[in-house]
């Protein structure tokens, strides 16, 4: 194998594909990114056989030359090496050549490196998986979908299945929902779908693998491709292709939590809120529920108070507006709420409670495309 290619291309790529490799992995093969250089461009993938990632770097593209392939072969090199070295190589090109045993020269400039690579008829195939189910939406759209779901998914490992976002789709609406059994976060968006007939349930995609392919999306309106099977859920974005298993198990049914009716109702701006409770969170995050209480106040406040016994005590008061029902007091978990409202692209929230010691929901008050579900702390 040799070939040359330009350093910025590279530096790119490789990054993206380095984000599907674990250090943590037993199978010692995927500690290494795999190079293919064919006629047609050079194939660089990462795995850790939850997650695989797979970039295309064509020879030309729009009239530039940016791989020039001198002969065809593939290597795998050690990832944890190969990286860096790319990163600091000092010329604009990399000249790649690969000997008899896997061995490997990298030059750049007056920067020569040898490198010991692995077989790469080990390293594991990627899946082909079947088009059936595909539907694309925009990288701008599905970067904000993800931003706005994966902070509420569970880090705890009892509940699998809780460690992901759902994704449903039906009607043409795709709807991703995140939870942690606390706290749910529920955002909705119209996909532009392949077939009239594209309806599925019970995709739970592992919240690491989307905030890694948060990282790769761009703000642009390019189309992201999704094909979803069984086990795999697949991304096409361009040349690079994000594949991530899908976690089993049976995702909890939502819909019914979400109350309809409301108790007590009102809206509040967001930045004010949002402040107030991080500074409420000053003196109860030593506390194991990062306990804030809320109580209405007459002539349209609330009040935002935080106790600890050892530190002492926060009291602020909000104006809110559209005040509806009755006097309500509840206790929540304060930074699971701050999470939420830092998500949120609105500067009004509504507000609805149901009871003291039943979920309350909030929503940003210019859209009915997204809402953040809580349950309340007891306190007596």
């Amino acid at each position: 194998m040799h070939f040359i290619i330009d350093r910025n291309r590279m530096v790119q790529e490789i990054q993206h594909v380095a984000k599907a490799v674990s250090s943590r992995t037993t199978i010692p093969i995927l500690t290494g990114i795999k190079l293919v250089a064919t006629t047609g461009g050079l194939t660089l993938t990462g795995s850790d056989s939850d997650l695989s990632i797979e970039a295309f770097i064509p020879t030309t593209e729009e009239d530039m030359e940016i791989v020039t392939i001198h002969e065809e072969g593939s290597i795998v090199l050690q990832a944890k090496y190969f990286v860096e070295i790319v990163k600091k190589l000092p010329g604009e090109t990399i000249e790649i050549q690969v000997q008899d045993q896997f061995a490997a020269t990298i030059r750049s400039a007056s920067s020569v490196f040898n490198l010991n690579g692995l077989d790469p008829e080990e390293y594991p195939r990627l899946p082909q998986l079947e088009e059936d189910l595909l539907f694309s939406l925009p990288q701008d759209m599905l970067k904000n979908v993800i931003r706005q779901t994966v902070f509420a998914v569970s880090t705890q490992e009892t509940r699998p299945v809780l460690t992901g976002v759902n994704f449903e789709t039906e009607n043409g609406e795709l709807t991703c929902t995140g939870t942690d059994s606390h706290r749910l976060a529920l955002r909705k968006t119209k996909v532009e779908r392949n077939t009239e007939e594209l309806t599925f349930h019970n995709v739970v995609i592992p919240g690491k693998s989307l905030q890694e392919l948060s990282k790769i999306l761009e703000d642009s309106s390019d189309p992201t491709e999704v094909v979803v099977t069984d086990n795999q859920v697949l991304f096409k974005l361009g040349n690079l292709l994000f594949f991530s298993r899908l976690l089993e198990g049976k995702y909890p049914l939502t819909s019914g939590m979400i109350p309809t009716q409301a108790k007590t109702s009102f809206v509040l701006k967001t930045k004010p809120f949002l402040q107030t409770l991080e500074r409420a969170l000053l003196l109860s995050r030593e506390g194991k529920n990062n306990v804030i209480n809320l109580k209405t106040l007459e002539g349209e406040q609330i009040e935002i108070t935080s106790t600890s016994q050892e530190v002492g005590k926060v009291t602020e008061r909000l104006d809110t507006s559209n005040v509806e029902g009755e006097d309500m007091r509840i206790s929540f978990n304060g930074k699971n709420v701050i999470d939420a409202l830092k998500v949120i692209d609105s500067d009004d929230i509504h507000i609805t409670f149901t009871g003291v010691m039943s979920p309350f929901v909030i929503r940003p008050t210019d859209s009915d495309h997204y809402l953040h579900l809580f349950s309340p702390v007891r306190t007596y």
